[in-house]
């Protein structure tokens, strides 16, 4: 009997090893009744699931524009009206005299970032912010491309809209390209990628115009009177501000909530939508999910074994790193009060996502990495969340991701059907494979895993990403 038991502990411990890629040689027994037990449970759910998947076809989602604005509801004024980055004198001294005010700050325990922001890197960091940066230079940079604003379902609207030269275009289509910032960003991300897309390229007989919004609630956008405004609805404003400007069909390029807010739009609105092009391709669907999880238990039966480890090892990190997702997506406004009142406080906690989030290895680093960043235009992305008094509303859009309103549009079942390029930097927060993307984008003509760069492609790897970005709309005219 010992014998026996022994030689199915064995035969189960070779299994488990064989199917979840690991070494299971603690405590044997019960880890690999654990395994067998997880697999089993599995297995039931993922028939289960196929089965529903393929027994009803996919609803078409059924989403309005409405109105988020402030009282009852009235016509929006369509002028489209130029903007320009000002603040107010009193504002900036507010903000000095909070700064200058801050409280001693704990000191960390830890070297590195594991703990949170490392304070004692911090406080190196106010005084670059208080004695260096200079926002009165900066506020020009930011006025240096065209920027407007429009009411759109009741919400002021801003926008940047940078056109080519037009004595640089001849013969060349121009297209027009939303791009679609996300969350701790905002579109300051943009500022040296759009002229890379603007520019003609000598290879290629088309180029860019670009069409960069604030999403609603994030710095010059007005945000929603009440609840209920999610991707979807953003994307439909997004949608009504290119028909307002004239584009009938238009390109999207989104990372982070832009890559929802693009693929919300490729459901909706595929008719309009021409090209979807996305560094952080979320793949939705349960179907897709399924898959994902089939990848990570079993990552021997589907990829080879360089690339296993890419897969295995984010979903331990992303739990790690989502305790500010449940925060946001459950009581936004109630971290919203601390990082509303101390500028201190909503540095770091928008800059620690720019040190993990561009690499999780930074998190051992004293300085968390951020030294390898440009402080300025770190910065820049803080004063435009400060100055606008928009982190509360900004992180509203979490909660609206998981109200009833989702689930009962059916955002999450619908399938891109749109031309669709995906591409991954190394140190992105979560990588699907391109087997698990196809069950969510049935036209994905090109998928690219990057060696370097992270979350933040756009400001930390502009080359690389508008070359990506060259590279699918070639691929898709040559399919045209």
């Amino acid at each position: 009997m010992i014998v026996g038991l022994h030689h199915s502990v064995s035969h189960c411990v070779g299994w488990s090893r064989f199917f979840l890629g690991n070494d299971s040689s603690g405590p044997q027994a019960m880890g690999c009744a654990l395994n067998i037990s997880i697999i089993v449970l599995l297995v039931s759910l993922v028939i289960g699931y196929f089965v529903y998947e393929h027994s009803l076809p996919p609803p078409v989602p059924n989403v309005e524009l409405m109105y988020w604005g402030l009282g009852k509801e009235k016509p929006d004024d369509k002028t489209i009206k130029p903007y320009k980055i000002k603040f107010p004198e009193s504002d900036l001294e507010d903000l000095r005299k909070r700064i200058s005010n801050t409280r001693t700050l704990t000191p960390p325990i830890v070297e590195g970032f594991n703990y949170g922001f490392n304070t004692v890197y911090l406080n190196k960091f106010v005084e670059f912010w208080k004695n260096k940066y200079n926002w009165t230079e900066r506020e020009t940079y930011l006025n240096k491309y065209p920027q407007f604003t429009t009411e759109i379902a009741g919400l002021d609207i801003h926008f940047i809209h940078v056109k080519p030269d037009k004595a640089l275009i001849k013969g060349r289509k121009v297209l027009p390209l939303l791009m679609i910032h996300g969350w701790p960003g905002s579109v300051v991300e943009f500022y040296k990628i759009i002229p890379m897309l603007t520019t003609p390229r000598p290879d290629a007989d088309f180029v860019f115009e670009v069409i960069a919004p604030s999403l609603p609630g994030y710095a010059f956008s007005e945000a929603a009177s009440k609840p209920g405004l999610h991707h979807g609805h953003i994307g439909l404003i997004f949608n009504e501000l290119m028909d307002r400007l004239g584009f009938k069909q238009y390109y999207i390029q989104g990372g982070d909530w832009g890559s929802f807010i693009g693929r919300a739009m490729t459901i909706l609105r595929p008719d309009r939508v021409l090209g979807y092009h996305s560094n952080f391709c979320a793949a939705e669907t349960s179907k897709a999910k399924l898959y994902m999880l089939l990848f990570y238990l079993f990552p021997k039966l589907f990829v080879e074994e360089s690339i296993q480890e890419k897969y295995v090892s984010q979903f331990p990190d992303m739990i790690l790193e989502s305790g500010y997702f449940h925060l946001q997506a459950t009581k936004p406004d109630t971290v919203g009060v601390a990082l509303t009142d101390s500028p201190v406080g909503l540095a770091t906690y928008i800059l620690e996502k720019f040190s993990t989030w561009t690499d999780r290895e930074w998190r051992s680093l004293p300085d968390g990495g951020l030294e390898k960043l440009d402080k300025v235009e770190l910065l820049d992305n803080v004063m435009i969340y400060w100055l606008t008094n928009s982190i509360t509303t900004s992180m509203r859009l979490y909660k609206e991701y998981f109200a009833d309103d989702i689930f009962k549009h059916g955002l999450f079942r619908g399938l891109t059907t749109v031309p669709t390029g995906c591409i991954y930097f190394k140190n992105e927060i979560a990588i699907y494979p391109r087997q698990v993307l196809e069950q969510t984008y049935t036209n994905l003509i090109s998928y690219n895993l990057q060696t370097k760069g992270g979350h933040f492609a756009a400001m930390e790897l502009p080359e690389l990403l508008s070359a990506d970005i060259w590279n699918f709309l070639k691929l898709l005219m040559k399919k045209k």
